[in-house]
């Protein structure tokens, strides 16, 4: 138990935050008067990809209350007719617009039978994420890229927040042993940006009239391999998966006052 305790010490202290360089973006606040609406979906080609799945092998009567002994990593979700959820859609070359309206959702972190939920944040830089877990049971969240911090959640429902500074794209990891669990927060300095939903669909909404690259970012899928890292509370070794760089595709496109443009992207493991 003195362990166990001093386990949670330690973690409560790496997750004090850290020194990290700001870099403020350029993007100005400005009046959008007869804006334009940028919609599309997001589509995958070809076989469904395979082997995106684990054993639940911690905490089954949390993580799997439905006896299901494999959870999906999450790193590539279908619709009915394979629009990709989780893709990731903004505007590259935007300097001046509407001011930050992002979903809330997207920028609150909950920890539910053992999966991060949403799997994809879209958080404003220097704004703050949200963090809490649901779960009975003891998680961490491990931050690595445009933010490092590590943050232990030893009690349900308590929120912690950590100031997202630096704009980028910050992995998540539990490394309570629950190797399955994984998500990303992309912190961002202007509103135009999306995640597509379970049909794959987006939306960019008040756009100033103008010609723009529009990008689609989606995290990788495949499964590299293993990486063997340390359970912080058990202290046993424990395998977990690496995956495959993310990708990303872009379509020109140009907006005019009051109207709608439709976009398509298809994904593909080629």
């Amino acid at each position: 138990m003195k362990t166990f305790v001093r386990q949670i010490l330690i973690l409560c202290l790496l997750a004090a935050p850290t020194g990290i360089a700001s870099a403020q973006g350029g993007y100005q606040v400005v009046p959008v008067i007869n804006g334009g609406t940028i919609t599309g979906i997001v589509k995958w080609v070809g076989a469904e990809p395979r082997g995106l799945d684990v054993a639940v092998n911690k905490d089954p009567e949390i993580c799997d209350p439905q006896s299901h002994k494999t959870v999906d990593l999450e790193r590539m979700v279908l619709g009915p007719d394979n629009g990709v959820a989780n893709t990731v859609i903004f505007l590259k070359n935007i300097s001046s617009g509407k001011g930050m309206n992002l979903p809330e959702v997207r920028r609150t972190r909950d920890e539910k039978q053992c999966r991060y939920e949403p799997h994809i944040l879209l958080v404003p830089q220097s704004a703050q994420l949200q963090m809490k877990s649901s779960d009975p049971v003891l998680h961490t969240v491990h931050m690595e890229g445009a933010a490092t911090f590590n943050v232990a959640f030893p009690f349900t429902n308590r929120v912690i927040t950590r100031e997202m500074d630096t704009p980028g794209v910050v992995n998540l990891q539990c490394n309570g042993g629950h190797v399955w669990m994984n998500a990303e927060a992309i912190v961002v300095s202007h509103p135009y940006y999306a995640v597509t939903d379970r049909d794959g669909k987006f939306q960019l909404t008040d756009v100033p009239a103008g010609d723009y690259q529009v990008v689609a970012w989606h995290e990788g899928w495949r499964v590299l391999g293993r990486k063997t890292t340390l359970d912080v509370f058990s202290q046993k070794s424990i395998a977990r998966a690496v995956f495959s760089e993310p990708k990303t595709w872009e379509q020109a496109v140009k907006v005019h006052p009051g109207e709608t443009v439709e976009l398509k992207f298809n994904l593909s493991d080629k």
